[in-house]
């Protein structure tokens, strides 16, 4: 991987891969929805949006079909902690491709009439998460556990943020967030560093920080205990986790291969107990989400109201068994192979490669190799899960039902 930072800032990274013969380029910006203040929930995932309504050079349609006419795909997308702006291309058009990613991020038009159309798209799919009981737990699990700090907003905002924002506001936001300096990009598969630094240098060199200082406040404490949403339907949802670590956490990889063993595939023992030995849940999983600063680790299930005492009893049966270290060679071994397996398939193409290299640069600042992190995944042992297991599995979750629960829901966990 080779590493350039221009004078205003920005990381150019680039990973050559010449088995392939297309690239895949991504703008980064390091923000997310965690960087929102209460009346600017939704406002990266907004801009994500309205960046593709127009731009000084280019209407909507040109941004779009400039891409497709070679052949390539271009989108976005919005996460707690980063935003990107990516592209898929043939090696010969990289310097079309980074030009019309540049256009986006450097002369976007936020036009007031454009705004307000796609407020009406970003409300409808908030709208649609909302009728998706899977993805809405999610978001009041977030919103529970994280209480007041905005690792719980929603990363698309709610509809009365959104329906209030005015161009002045967006653009006031990008011009303090979006700068050079938070700037990243990242390309990977058939590409030249050379020609890629030199694309960079030409449309974003000029590019002016607005501001050098960046910092995020902490949580200071997660919530526990157990939470109810009533919603008519035909099932209960729930999502359950206890505090995690964060991206660059010494347990970070035990806790990846913990869940692995919790619920992280098909051969976890929840799926097992659950949908395959039991039959009383078709979606079960568990899940790890690292930061900068924190994390939480989890899980999800649903099932039917009147099978909810049985599936819990379940959990909390295998939540209580890691908790105590009872834990078997042939688990360890087999979440192992499974977690490096995965890691090497994900770098099968050149997306892989590209966001690896860009989020290592967000949460490391340099270059992870490989080999670094599959020596890091194979160390994990029997001893230190036992004491990963008793550290975070010991405390007491946070619950958050969603669907036809009793009103003492509290006595089912």
């Amino acid at each position: 991987m080779k590493k350039t930072v221009l004078e205003n800032g920005i990381s150019v990274l680039s990973e050559r891969l010449p088995h392939f013969n297309s690239v895949s380029l991504g703008i980064w910006f390091k923000v997310g929805s965690r960087d929102e203040g209460e009346g600017e929930k939704g406002i990266c995932h907004f801009i994500e949006h309205t960046v593709f309504k127009g731009t000084k050079n280019r209407t909507a349609s040109q941004i779009v079909k400039e891409i497709e006419a070679v052949g390539g795909t271009i989108n976005a997308f919005t996460t707690k902690e980063y935003v990107c702006f990516h592209a898929r291309v043939l090696g010969k058009d990289l310097r079309l491709a980074l030009g019309v990613l540049s256009d986006l991020v450097r002369d976007p038009l936020f036009d007031p009439e454009e705004l307000e159309k796609e407020k009406g798209v970003v409300i409808q799919e908030i709208k649609m998460t909302e009728d998706t009981p899977e993805e809405h737990v999610h978001e009041l699990f977030f919103k529970t556990f994280w209480k007041d700090h905005p690792l719980g907003f929603p990363i698309a905002g709610e509809e009365s943020t959104v329906k209030a924002f005015t161009s002045e506001q967006v653009l006031e936001f990008y011009k303090r967030h979006f700068g050079p300096e938070r700037m990243i990009v990242a390309a990977a598969g058939s590409v030249e560093h050379g020609e890629l630094l030199e694309t960079v240098l030409k449309e974003l060199g000029s590019l002016q920080g607005q501001n050098g200082n960046f910092s995020r406040h902490s949580p200071k404490e997660v919530q526990s205990g157990v939470k109810s949403f009533k919603k008519d339907l035909e099932q209960v949802h729930v999502c359950l986790g206890v505090e995690g670590v964060s991206q660059t956490h010494p347990l970070r990889f035990p806790l990846i291969v913990l869940n692995t063993i919790m619920g992280g595939n098909m051969s976890s023992r929840l799926f097992q107990e659950l949908r395959e030995k039991r039959g009383l849940s078709y979606a079960v999983y568990s899940f790890l989400h690292s930061f900068t600063d924190s994390g939480v680790f989890g899980l999800y299930v649903e099932t039917t109201p009147q099978e909810l005492p049985q599936v819990l009893e379940v959990i909390k049966g295998q939540w209580k068994s890691l908790s105590k270290g009872e834990i078997k060679e042939e688990e360890v071994q087999l979440a192992k192979e499974y977690i490096k397996g995965g890691l090497l398939i994900s770098l099968e193409s050149p997306e892989g490669w590209m966001n690896r290299i860009a989020k290592n640069e967000i949460y490391h600042g340099q270059e992870i190799k490989v080999e670094e992190t599959l020596r890091a995944i194979e160390s994990v042992d029997i001893k230190i899960l036992k004491e990963v297991g008793e550290a975070f599995l010991g405390k007491e979750p946070c619950v958050v039902f969603l669907g036809e629960v009793e009103e003492n829901c509290s006595r089912l966990w």
